[in-house]
């Protein structure tokens, strides 16, 4: 599938990032989540993408209020609307295990399909904290992170990955820093250092087994 990518707001910062750009928020204050997180929903329903949210400490319930809150008005929901919803283990894990490849191709298909439906993009935001629970291939959580950052040229779905710095250790949120090449620290976008491309990654990954 081939897209003409364009710099996109991103609601919370005033510089522009491409479309795809895929970032991490690690975060233990709950009100500077909710602020980034809002503000990144709202301007990409604004821009008339198709936004997605995937909750698991939050209820969906909450979500909407923190959208509703900044007078943002909510049409009625339904599944090819600009703005959903879902419980986090419905999405990242339909059968009950997580295989990176099957939500990789979701990805793929929920953007194809917003493009296909005349939405100007897409973007998603989802909470972590669903891989903590101990279900079954959540351990490949990391696999599908560094995987995503090779469709996101041909299926530039926006994202921002939520990982709360209380409940993840430290081993695994430097992990979390390698997969994502951009980081939100204090507001602002910014390149991340540790980061490494899917093939060093990988690689890694390998010589350590």
């Amino acid at each position: 599938m081939s897209s003409l990518r364009k710099e996109v707001s991103m609601g919370f910062t005033r510089d522009l990032f491409m479309e795809g750009t895929h970032m991490c928020l690690i975060y233990d204050n709950e009100e500077h989540r909710r602020k980034v997180i809002s503000q990144f929903l709202a301007t990409g329903i604004a821009l008339g993408e198709q936004v997605v949210y995937f909750a698991d400490t939050t209820t969906p319930h909450e979500v909407k209020c923190w959208l509703e809150d900044m007078g943002v008005k909510l049409p009625a929901e339904r599944q090819d609307g600009p703005f959903s919803v879902f419980k986090a283990e419905s999405v990242y894990c339909p059968a009950g295990r997580f295989e990176p490849s099957g939500m990789l191709e979701r990805v793929k298909d929920f953007y194809r399909r917003a493009v296909s439906s005349g939405y100007a993009g897409a973007r998603a935001s989802g909470e972590m904290t669903w891989a903590l629970k101990g279900l079954p291939g959540s351990d490949r959580l990391m696999e599908y992170e560094a995987l995503i950052n090779t469709i996101s040229e041909e299926y530039p779905l926006t994202p921002i990955c939520q990982y709360d710095a209380r409940r993840f250790d430290g081993a695994t949120l430097l992990n979390v820093l390698k997969v994502h090449p951009l980081m939100i620290v204090q507001g602002q976008i910014v390149r991340n250092p540790y980061y490494m491309t899917p093939r060093e990654y990988f690689g890694e990954v390998k010589s350590t087994r």
